[in-house]
């Protein structure tokens, strides 16, 4: 007993040599981390050196209907119609209208297609216009890992670029009116998916694109995936990506702490909670910012643009921030 006591001392010691409070971030060359699952804003341990599944990422990867397309329209609101990539049947006796804009919804790691971010951003869209949402259901993968998640992002955003192409190829598809929504992993993912279609789609909505690990990642979110790229950074302090990445870059309330949250995750939330608010009331008004540096200390008092909102010809650049409310819709 004595000898079980004294190794469960020198493993806590240990554990706490190595793994860091979570309110002091996580840097590059880390090995572990803390990072919240999507939608259960529990905090899961991150091995940094845990082993990527490659098999798991490339047998995934290898049929794009691994990838589920679930479409919601007004006429379909609340139960999604099937779309396979390459079955032309599941299109044409579904609710899809090529004349609408279309919007692509992507979770974040540990989600699913029907988790609250991708079903609120759904019913604001549509309640916004008369679109149609298509949400990416790619739960299998996601809920590897987080490094094997990680991993496999380029690929699964190849395999919903490869979709849209063929939607476009195939059906006329106007890449001018596609909208890409991704939150944290998700943000990264549709960067991939818009560079896959040679950053020909009309708009990309990174939403808090996740921090830990991207920083030297050459397939990170990027200006170049789409003719407009916007990003709204809700957490920069530890779980969100840092530096400017799109034509334009939001920091509401600085970037790091929302007002009326206690945790991270729950910063790292409000990016895709602002975006909802935003859809539906298009109200928050982000002066422009001369560097990122001001953006964090609130001295920003030029030009004022509306952050997130629906508008897939949304055009914008710079840096911005806007503070907001406490609660919804902030």
């Amino acid at each position: 007993m004595k000898w079980f006591v004294l190794m469960s001392v020198a493993i806590a010691v240990t554990a706490a040599s190595v793994i860091k409070d979570p309110s002091e971030g996580y840097q590059d060359g880390d090995r572990y981390l803390m990072f919240p699952g999507d939608g259960d804003n529990i905090l899961h341990l991150v091995d940094t050196l845990e082993p990527v599944d490659e098999a798991f990422i490339q047998d995934y990867a290898r049929d794009p209907n691994n990838n589920g397309y679930w479409l919601y329209t007004r006429e379909n609101p609340h139960t999604a119609q099937l779309l396979l990539d390459g079955n032309i049947n599941s299109v044409m006796v579904s609710n899809f209208d090529l004349r609408k804009d279309t919007v692509f919804l992507a979770h974040g790691w540990n989600g699913d297609g029907g988790n609250d971010m991708n079903r609120h951003l759904t019913e604001a869209f549509l309640q916004s216009g008369d679109v149609n949402v298509i949400v990416l259901h790619w739960t299998r993968l996601a809920n590897r890992n987080y490094i094997t998640a990680k991993k496999g992002i380029a690929a699964v955003g190849r395999g919903l670029g490869h979709f849209i192409r063929w939607l476009n190829q195939g059906f006329g598809l106007s890449l001018d009116k596609v909208h890409l929504v991704g939150f944290s992993l998700g943000g990264h993912l549709m960067g991939n998916a818009g560079r896959e279609l040679g950053g020909q789609v009309r708009r990309i909505t990174a939403l808090d694109p996740a921090g830990p690990l991207w920083g030297s990642d050459s397939n990170r979110i990027a200006s170049t995936d789409a003719q407009y790229v916007e990003v709204i950074h809700t957490n920069t302090a530890l779980l969100g990506y840092s530096s400017p990445c799109g034509h334009s870059d939001h920091y509401p309330n600085g970037g790091s702490r929302m007002p009326g949250c206690w945790i991270n995750s729950c910063s790292h939330s409000r990016a895709w909670e602002y975006m909802v608010a935003t859809i539906k009331y298009d109200h928050l008004l982000a002066n422009e910012c001369a560097t990122q540096r001001d953006a964090s200390r609130g001295r920003c008092s030029g030009p004022a643009q509306s952050m997130g909102n629906a508008d897939v010809n949304k055009q914008q650049s710079g840096i911005f921030r806007v503070d907001t409310g406490r609660s919804y819709p902030y």
